[in-house]
């Protein structure tokens, strides 16, 4: 590396929060938990069923609330210094960007275009870029989309460069700037001009393709091609021949063979042939990987990252940079509960003060080696260097093999560790490493690369990594590095949280558990039981369900799981109840976030513990038994946010549904099977189980408005008779144990 100015101030700093009170109110909240269970079991012998399954519902609570609390412990503030890294060295390493598509109708060419756009512009030497695109949807519209995207990049990035503009995102830049600055120069105003006409003219283009395939020869290669049933389609849209600092990065086009009887796991897959595929044609030290929706919003991105690579003391301390998933255009209410904005915030800082943040699947910079499986003590021997090893491990090419060994081998010259030759020279060994036969029989998705078995690669091959003594480094830059767009709608968001639930839980079970990394390995305890509260959500379904339909259960039996409101140990749950909703909102409130996103999320992240996380574990339950295979479904990316009813829950005749219009339809039959009681009096159950009547009653409010709303936006006849059968099967069984 060249140094220009030799300096003693660090690339990087992480404080920790004090967050001294938050931690005295959370172990407060812990201590009532234990009076709860304390008083339960105490005063187990005077009740009866509810009182067991209450007991069984908080002791689970509590537990998940210990893992809370151990997450949450170590909030640090990470900061970046871009500035000092450009003042310290002139030479950059070189880093491979990775672009992931699979369904060109759940996620238009148009966003994809936008997100490689947006990694073309950043601010690092051109020469040292490389990006390549996955496209597992083998879209001749994706293909051509990014032919345009290449020629007008040549006019964007110039641009983007010369004028220093901020949001480098076509789509971004024009929607906030639907006009320039008023004090612009007559240049920039030509410039502007030119560009927005360019951009339109590109999205026409792309539009047009959608309704009518292109016909040129380049794309022979596509017509009447099945998606799961192809050859291998390398293309290089644009190669930086000269090597220019300030020229056009490097752009390819990549989608892998498939074929019917070989597997193809999903993104890891994709993923996999990415790492191969530019490992034979640059080989940079560095892999960045983003998903296609999730844009570049910082053009310093690589460089924060490059703070942290550069600047840290050993290698160890930073085998990769996850920047947090935050995104655009979303509703400052949250309405869905799926922006995560609290999550990163106060959860997402404090692993990032154990052994560092999780890799979440995109935003996320890694080290070439630690893909390759090296550990942080890992001494390469010469025998590990040789073919017959490398070909074994990482199979048989002998190109791949010798780029292997010089990335293994670097040490800590990364900037010497890049291939030289042109891109077009590596095509035919491309097309070899990317076929689908060539992970057999070698370590990847089992010891190197991303891993395979889960829908939730990224949890497992993060854990994997930090399993083997590597930390993760978090990093928050001003403004946020990468924005993406979230899920609208009923359906889009249940779908992906099943599936988010039913891979972290299938990771428990595996060779890969984050117990065996911490018996065996060298992932920390507390890191530990950080996966350990995202990999429970599943499990944590039940509990939940349980705890909802009990006020149920009590005013149809006219039996209580609460104490009287006249008794003394009442105030333990209603301490419990007002302290922690309190805590929650103050978090919400020092995060300036409005009143209205804290209420939304208590009630979505309730909603999908109770539907779509029930069906993880369902879900997450046949495959461990060997009943089913692993389903990754691709979630809609949806940038229409003009309609007036954005924001409105929605729904479909997914059986998911079922569940939640259950719980509603039983909370509502136990509340008038309350009233007919109380007019009779007599009554056990009391204030309490009414006010956990009024709380499950505002927790499945969406659901309350889809009885009465038509169209998307109420409930299908369909749903409403399963889940009114299976209500009716509930208040029978209730009734009956009743008299047991």
């Amino acid at each position: 590396m060249a140094p220009k100015t030799p300096s003693s101030l660090p690339l990087y700093e992480v404080k920790y929060r004090k967050n001294i009170i938050s931690r005295g109110i959370e172990l407060f909240i812990l201590f009532l938990l234990f009076s709860l269970l304390a008083y339960r079991f105490l005063s187990l012998k005077y009740h009866g069923f509810q009182w067991v399954l209450a007991l069984i519902c908080e002791s689970w609570f509590t537990f998940i609330w210990i893992l809370t609390i151990s997450t949450k412990w170590s909030q640090v503030e990470p900061k970046t210094y871009p500035l000092r890294l450009l003042e310290r060295t002139s030479e950059f390493p070189a880093v491979d960007m990775f672009v992931t598509t699979a369904d060109p109708g759940l996620e238009p060419p148009l966003i994809t275009v936008n997100t490689v756009l947006s990694l073309l512009a950043v601010d690092y030497p051109a020469n040292k870029l490389a990006c390549y695109v996955s496209d597992d949807g083998a879209s001749i519209v994706t293909y051509y989309s990014l032919v345009e995207a290449s020629k007008f990049a040549k006019l964007w990035v110039p641009f983007c460069k010369k004028y220093n503009i901020s949001l480098r995102a076509p789509f971004r830049y024009f929607s906030s700037s639907s006009s320039p600055p008023q004090d612009s120069s007559q240049e920039f105003l030509q410039d502007w001009k030119r560009m927005k006409d360019g951009y339109k003219h590109l999205c026409e283009k792309i539009e047009d393709a959608s309704s009518q395939e292109p016909e040129t020869c380049d794309f022979a290669v596509f017509p009447n091609l099945d998606r799961k049933n192809h050859p291998t389609i390398i293309k290089v849209i644009w190669e930086n021949k000269e090597g220019l600092a300030d020229g056009l990065p490097h752009l390819v086009y990549i989608s892998r063979e498939k074929r019917p009887k070989h597997p193809h796991h999903f993104k890891a897959g994709a993923m996999n042939v990415l790492t191969r595929v530019s490992g034979v044609m640059t080989n940079a030290p560095f892999m960045l990987n983003v998903d296609c929706d999730m844009y570049a919003n910082n053009p310093q991105v690589v460089l924060h990252a490059m703070c942290y690579f550069l600047g840290a003391k050993d290698e160890k301390d930073c085998g990769f940079v996850q920047f947090p998933q935050y995104f655009y255009d979303g509703l400052k209410e949250d309405p869905y509960g799926n922006q995560l904005r609290i999550l990163h915030e106060y959860l997402g800082r404090g692993i990032s003060g154990i052994q560092g943040p999780f890799y979440q699947g995109t935003g996320c910079f890694h080290r070439r080696k630690v893909i390759y499986g090296l550990s942080p003590d890992d001494k390469i021997t010469a025998g590990e260097m040789k073919d017959e090893y490398l070909q074994k491990i990482f199979g048989k090419s002998e190109k791949l093999s010798a780029s292997v060994a010089k990335t293994l081998s670097g040490g800590s010259n990364i900037i010497e560790q890049v291939n030289s030759d042109s891109l077009s020279s590596s095509i035919e060994i491309a097309h070899q490493v990317a076929s689908c036969g060539y992970d057999f029989g070698t370590g990847w998705g089992q010891k190197l690369g991303w891993l395979y078995g889960t829908a939730t690669e990224d949890i497992l091959t993060g854990l994997f990594i930090q399993g083997r003594g590597w930390r993760s480094a978090y990093c928050t830059p001003d403004p946020p590095a990468f924005l993406g767009c979230t899920p609208s709608g009923g359906p889009a968001i249940m779908i992906q949280q099943k599936r988010w639930a039913t891979g972290l839980f299938g990771i428990i079970f595996s060779s890969k558990s984050p117990i065996i990394g911490t018996l065996f390995g060298k992932l920390q305890l507390r890191q530990c039981m950080a996966y350990l509260y995202v990999q429970l959500w599943a499990l944590r379904s039940i509990f939940e369900v349980c705890y909802a339909i009990l006020p149920a259960y009590c005013l149809i039996t006219n039996s209580r799981f609460l104490p009287k409101a006249n008794e003394s140990s009442m105030v333990i749950p209603a301490s419990i109840f007002i302290i922690y909703n309190l805590y929650g909102l103050s978090e919400y409130v020092r995060a300036n976030e409005p009143i209205e996103a804290w209420l939304n999320n208590q009630r979505m992240w309730r909603v999908n513990a109770m539907t779509a996380w029930l069906f993880g574990i369902l879900s997450a339950t046949t495959k461990l038994l060997g009943l089913s295979e692993i389903a990754f479904e691709v979630t809609k990316k949806d940038q229409d946010n003009t309609n007036s009813n954005f924001g409105r829950f929605t729904f479909d005749d997914s059986p998911i549904f079922v569940p939640g219009t259950a719980i509603l339809l039983l909370t509502l039959s136990s509340l008038f099977i309350g009233v007919l009681d109380f007019k009779k009096g007599n009554l056990e159950w009391g204030l309490g189980e009414v006010i956990c009547i009024m709380w499950v009653l505002f927790i499945f409010w969406p659901f309350l408005k889809g009885f009465f709303a038509k169209g998307k936006y109420g409930i299908p006849i369909s749903t409403i008779l399963k889940s009114g059968a299976l209500t009716l099967l509930l208040v029978h069984i209730f009734k009956f144990t009743d008299k047991l």
